[in-house]
């Protein structure tokens, strides 16, 4: 087994290099390698990149920090000084996630923590330069390292939300420090929604704040994901569900208010992902979300992510039986259908766009008419045509027109006047892993197709008639 040594020690040595012999750091550096791998150690372990002090030898980040600690201990007035500290060891932070790690295990996280603290509670009127400094070293400390983010933390971001207006940057800054926190780690998402952040957080949800909306749409987002492989079951569901009874009205009412498609775009996604169960999707029809969502499909069709979020959207709305037959009475077809064709080359826009359709005609002969009437059957095949090897868009389309003839064969007649059944063939030549997809479509069309049988197996006794 190979030998190990700790990152102080290769230091230590680094620093002997540069004030025992003179060396420049990058030397130092180079030298103390070259004698550890002699030595037979292995220094998988080492961060060999950090920023070295030519004076003194040792790493900056490492004197930083002891710099901000004893600033603290000592309760230095010299606020410039400290804002320089701080700035050092937030781009130190952004080089890697090894020198993140590093500086987390050497305490920059509670020296960020009280430095907030200190400054929150100040008599006179708040630092807002230090409290962003401190906010923006904690988004890069945090980044892909959500352990660090404590009870300590979490109440100090609920001081820092509840300043609301008076300091805009602070809170975009919080926001995103929230969300750095969520990702990848079950247990700080739980605690945050137990905490009083969604009440916190209502009145952030206005017109004039697109900024903090976007952020604070982010951190919802991020509070329903389901990614933390340490957990055996998260609470994913159960956070939407919450979120949905306290904020979803504000998000749909919301949607009128903007006309920044970015904006628009992440309230329509945020929307989709916290519709996880039938009474949200009634609750989002009967605000008038369906006409909110088709006059901003109308009024942006050239826009890319905002048509896929909202053909995402109402394919999660559809989920509820009642809500899909409004999706269609309502007229969604022929804006589908207009976004087909101005996005025809665009393969991200027609898979969401035929996804959509699948959803929408499904076991449903009344929704199959709406969409043939207004002559989509003939762009879908377009669509086919113009993209022979993207599986997911011949997978897609495949489904689309197997749940728009299956209930419907007076339409096969059309379909296949259009040339689909030789397109379909050459997609299941060309992606076998979708054939069983497209051999559906073509059985419902009513071409001659090779059905196999998968799997055929012998009983042990003989079953009496």
């Amino acid at each position: 087994m190979s030998k190990v040594i700790s990152q102080d020690t290769f230091d230590e040595v680094v620093k002997e290099n540069v004030i025992d012999f003179s060396m420049t750091p990058s030397e130092a550096k180079e030298e103390t390698i070259k004698q550890f791998e002699a030595q037979g150690i292995n220094l998988a372990n080492i961060i060999k990149d950090l920023a070295i002090n030519n004076e003194t030898g040792r790493p900056i980040i490492n004197e930083t920090l002891d710099k901000i600690k004893t600033h603290i201990s000592q309760k230095s007035e010299d606020t410039q000084q400290l804002l320089e500290l701080i700035t050092v060891l937030d781009l130190e932070c952004q080089k890697s996630l090894a020198h993140r790690v590093l500086a987390g295990k050497n305490g920059a996280h509670d020296a960020l923590i009280t430095l907030l603290e200190q400054t929150l509670q100040l008599e006179t009127e708040i630092n807002t330069t230090l409290l962003c400094k401190c906010l923006q070293a904690a988004n890069s400390l945090s980044q892909k390292q959500p352990d660090l983010f404590d009870a300590e933390a979490l109440s100090i971001v609920l001081k820092l939300l509840a300043l609301q207006d008076q300091q805009l940057d602070v809170t975009c800054l919080t926001l995103q420090w929230l969300q750095k926190a969520c990702v990848m780690h079950e247990m700080n998402r739980q605690n945050i929604i137990s905490s009083n952040l969604l009440k916190l957080t209502k009145p952030l949800l206005r017109k004039d704040n697109p900024r903090v909306v976007r952020e604070m749409t982010a951190v919802l987002r991020f509070l329903v994901l389901d990614d933390d492989i340490r957990v055996e079951f998260g609470c994913a569901h159960e956070h939407a569900r919450q979120i949905a009874n306290e904020l979803l009205l504000e998000l749909v009412q919301l949607l009128p208010e903007y006309e920044d498609v970015n904006v628009l775009s992440d309230l329509l996604l945020t929307i989709g992902t916290l519709a996880v169960r039938q009474e949200l999707c009634t609750l989002i029809d009967d605000a008038g979300g369906l006409k909110l969502i088709f006059d901003i499909m109308k009024a942006n069709l050239n826009q890319e992510r905002l048509n896929r979020e909202a053909l995402k959207l109402l394919r999660a709305l559809a989920g509820h039986d009642a809500v899909k037959a409004h999706i269609v009475q309502q007229g969604v077809a022929p804006i589908i259908k207009e976004l087909l064709e101005t996005h025809q080359a665009n393969e991200n826009i027609v898979s969401a766009a035929l996804a959509c359709i699948t959803t929408l005609t499904l076991r449903v002969q009344e929704h199959s008419a709406a969409f043939f009437e207004t002559g989509i059957a003939e762009i879908i095949v377009e669509t086919l045509r113009r993209h022979p090897k993207q599986k997911i868009v011949q997978r897609n389309g495949a489904w689309a027109i197997r749940n728009m003839v299956s209930r419907s064969r007076n339409q096969c007649e059309s379909w296949l006047s259009f040339g689909v059944e030789d397109l379909l063939n050459a997609a299941m030549a060309e992606h076998p892993s979708v054939a069983q997809d497209i051999k559906a479509a073509l059985r419902d069309l009513g071409c001659n197709v090779q059905l196999r049988e998968e799997w055929t197996g012998k009983a042990e006794k003989k079953i009496a008639a």
